[in-house]
């Protein structure tokens, strides 16, 4: 029963393996043709800004160019492969493992099969060899191990890297000398080769003549001790210092500042200025005097409630 299932499987699979291979070569060709179409479109519109002076735009647009190149030669190679499997299968049916000589075209299907999403029927031909050779076959086409043996023009065609300078600057001299331009690649060539600053790595170096900015001093704010019997210290709010009010000093000062002054620089006394005498606000100073002798009192008042109050908790 094994035999006959085994035999009905390679039917099935030579079957279902040929519809494959002839629907993925027939989509490549269409695509070809398309994408063949597009780039002509696309290298005449570079060429159109080129000689417009606009090699900003021509710079960006060339590396799309590009990429579609790349993906029209990975097509092509991969319709040489599918042929050349297409007519293999019989051999491929025939032998349990994978022959040594169908090796490099069936792994590059493989390892294209997800990375060209316009041919889905490479999907269901690897689909295909992973029910015949397993899935470890399969891991090491798609992960290019050592021993898996994908094509390197395909592994390069279908890379997801950016075009070199080099690169972009040899197809822009190629659609200048396609359409005839008398293209100056001199700004283009210094832009290539320059190299950009990396802005996320911030800045490498600081000037010497640049200083820092000093910061301001922190106001420095003192602690005291928790008090010894067990009581929750309260630390007063940060008091700031009230601007200085002049406060004139009395008459009587002001007459023995001037009397000694006249004992100690009699030669001075003629050519001195005369002191203007104010009179000073006597009833002022004594209320601002009671004020914080009063405020000074409620203070201790309070601070002295409060240590009872933690005392009788």
């Amino acid at each position: 029963m094994s035999l006959l299932n085994q035999l009905f499987n390679r039917g099935v699979f030579g079957t279902k393996c040929k519809t494959c291979l002839n629907l993925a070569i027939s989509r490549i060709k269409l695509l070809q043709n398309k994408r063949d179409m597009q780039l002509k479109h696309m290298r005449k519109e570079i060429a159109q800004f080129l000689q417009a002076g606009q090699e900003a735009i021509a710079r960006i647009r060339v590396e799309h160019v590009i990429r579609e190149q790349n993906i029209w030669a990975a097509y092509e190679i991969l319709e040489l492969f599918c042929e050349f499997v297409l007519a293999r299968v019989p051999i491929i049916e025939s032998q349990k493992d994978c022959p040594p000589e169908l090796r490099e075209a069936i792994s590059s299907i493989i390892f294209s099969a997800p990375r060209c999403s316009e041919v889905p029927d490479l999907l269901q031909i690897k689909n295909l060899f992973t029910a015949k050779y397993g899935k470890e076959f399969i891991a090491s086409a798609s992960e290019l191990r050592p021993d898996s043996g994908v094509n390197r023009t395909i592994i390069e065609k279908l890379s997801v890297s950016a075009p070199s300078g080099e690169a972009r600057l040899k197809v822009l001299k190629e659609i200048a000398r396609e359409y005839n331009l008398n293209w100056d690649s001199s700004s283009t060539e210094a832009e290539f080769s320059r190299k950009h600053e990396d802005l996320l790595g911030g800045s490498k170096h600081i000037s010497g003549g640049a200083a820092l900015p000093s910061r301001a001093p922190a106001s420095q704010v003192s602690f005291s001790s928790p008090p010894s019997n067990g009581a929750h210290y309260i630390q007063p709010a940060e008091i700031k210092p009230e601007p200085q009010q002049h406060i004139p000093a009395p008459r009587s000062l002001i007459q023995t500042h001037v009397s000694c002054t006249n004992e100690i620089q009699p030669s001075i006394n003629s050519d001195a200025v005369p002191v203007r005498e104010t009179r000073p606000q006597s009833s002022e100073i004594l209320e601002k005097a009671r004020a914080a002798i009063a405020s000074a009192e409620r203070a201790s008042a309070a601070a002295r409630s409060a240590a009872e109050l933690v005392k009788s908790l």
